[in-house]
C-alpha cells in the first residue's frame, strides 16, 4: 500500500507555519516542515498531546455519559431533593458539576500546554527555524 504524502501532521505544521508567518510577517517556509516533523521534541510533543487529549476526552465522556445514563435509567435518583423540604433536586448540582468539570479539564489542558508544550515548541524553534 502506498503511503500518503499528505498527513495530518504535515497539515498541522503547515497551518502553524502560516499563522507564525502572519504574526511575524515572513513568507511561508515550507522547507521547515520535514525538519520539524523529524525533530525528537516534536515527536515527544505529539505523543504527549495525544495521550493527554485521549485521557481528558475519556474522563469527560465518562462523566457526561454517567450523568445522561442516570437520567435515562435512574431518573428517581436525580429527582430526589437535596435535603428535606428542598425544591432543588440532586440533578441540578450534578448537571452543574458536569459543566464545571468540562471547564476544569480545559484548564488542565491549557496549563499543560503553557508549561510543557511551549517548552517543546521553543526548543523546536531554536533548533530548526533559527538555523
Amino acid at each position: 500500500m502506498k503511503k500518503a504524502n499528505f498527513t495530518v501532521y504535515t497539515f498541522l505544521i503547515k497551518i502553524a507555519l502560516i499563522f507564525y508567518n502572519q504574526i511575524i510577517g515572513l513568507e511561508m517556509q515550507a522547507h521547515l516542515i520535514e525538519p520539524v516533523k523529524n525533530h525528537p521534541s516534536f515527536q515527544k510533543l505529539q505523543k504527549q498531546r495525544k495521550k493527554l487529549g485521549i485521557t481528558l476526552t475519556l474522563l469527560m465522556l465518562f462523566v457526561y455519559f454517567t450523568f445522561i445514563l442516570t437520567i435515562a435509567f435512574k431518573p428517581e435518583f436525580l429527582a430526589r431533593p437535596l435535603y428535606e423540604g428542598s425544591v432543588i433536586t440532586l440533578g441540578i448540582p450534578l448537571g452543574i458539576f458536569v459543566i464545571i468539570f468540562a471547564f476544569v479539564l480545559t484548564g488542565v489542558y491549557v496549563r499543560k500546554a503553557n508549561i510543557t508544550y511551549d517548552e517543546y515548541i521553543k526548543e523546536i524553534h531554536q533548533d530548526v527555524v533559527e538555523i
